[in-house]
């Protein structure tokens, strides 16, 4: 229901009956409105639908992983060293990676040039995957979870004081561009880029569903996992690279979208009430694409007005960090 209503709501108002028309490959009584529902509205409903699955299992994976209400998938870093290697190209090259070999005459050989949204998912993917490595290299070394989810913030913390070094440098347009960047957006995946993000995505999600045991003996701890014949470490390094693959696309692709990976697997927990995998990763990922299509709608509520995607995350993870909190003690 909410993919459908993403569908109809927008700036521009299209009847119910023309949108499936468009959908459908039918007649459409302007060719404009086919334009906005196929290059648009399908589009952005696809990407908030599986961003918003990817972030929720990914801070479902952290939470098991480390057994800590709080985990979510920028704790180790990886959605800091996505936003990175955007600051790098939106700041030091204004949105634009060029290649260039030889003179500047015609004649030059390498002449390559990628502008805007393809630039930011390179620079982001690259960012990710560095982390990514680095966190690989000292899981090998440290054996200890909690260890580990130390150095992913401190990494974090090592990102962000990157980007505010990258931000002395720039000038006032590129660090306009990054800051709406980093506000997210549900919108700026295009259809032809829309086959590769969902690709990426569902081969994410598969790999998570493939760990599902595991993730069950981990609730028992290490030390149980260990005498039932769970690979602890060879466990906790394919949680990294599936939580890295899901992050790093979704942040690439959305921008850091917030809260949606820290509140909704608690969401799903309290509607599902079992921390049986089986049935909570499932129910994680509906609920991770319900509020990214919610929020999705909300944004795009006000008349010729966007609101950022990152305005609205908290309204509905906020709340439900804050009553964990306090349910807990």
């Amino acid at each position: 229901m909410l993919f459908l209503l993403s569908l109809l709501c927008g700036s521009v108002e299209i009847p119910a009956n023309e949108v499936w028309n468009a959908v459908m490959g039918g007649e459409v009584s302007k060719e404009s409105w086919r334009y906005i529902v196929m290059e648009s509205r399908v589009p952005q409903a696809v990407t908030a639908s599986l961003c918003g699955a990817s972030l929720a299992v990914s801070g479902l994976l952290l939470q098991t992983t480390f057994r800590n209400p709080l985990a979510g998938p920028s704790i180790l870093g990886i959605t800091n060293g996505a936003s990175v290697g955007v600051a790098i190209v939106m700041l030091i090259t204004g949105g634009v990676i060029s290649l260039s070999s030889g003179d500047n005459s015609q004649f030059s050989i390498l002449n390559f040039q990628f502008i805007g949204n393809i630039a930011v998912v390179i620079g982001a993917f690259l960012g990710s995957l560095l982390i990514i490595f680095i966190l690989l290299v000292v899981s090998s070394m440290i054996k200890n979870s909690i260890m580990l989810l130390i150095v992913g913030i401190m990494v974090s913390y090592l990102a962000s004081s990157i980007v505010m070094l990258l931000n002395i440098f720039a000038n006032a347009d590129n660090i306009h561009s990054y800051v709406m960047w980093g506000m997210g957006s549900f919108a700026d995946v295009t259809l032809s880029q829309l086959p590769f993000f969902i690709l990426v995505s569902l081969v994410g999600l598969l790999l998570s569903v493939l760990l599902i045991k595991p993730l069950n003996a981990l609730l028992l701890g290490e030390g149980y996992a260990t005498n039932l014949g769970i690979n602890v470490h060879s466990v906790r390094r394919w949680l990294l690279i599936v939580t890295g693959i899901l992050t790093a696309t979704a942040t690439a692709y959305c921008g850091p979208v917030a809260f949606i990976g820290l509140a909704v697997p608690h969401i799903a927990r309290l509607i599902v009430r079992t921390s049986d995998h089986t049935i909570l990763l499932p129910a994680t990922m509906l609920c991770g694409a319900s509020i990214a299509l919610l929020c999705n709608v909300i944004c795009q509520l006000p008349e010729n007005i966007i609101i950022p995607l990152n305005a609205v995350t908290p309204i509905f993870g906020a709340p439900v960090i804050i009553y964990i909190i306090f349910r807990k003690r």
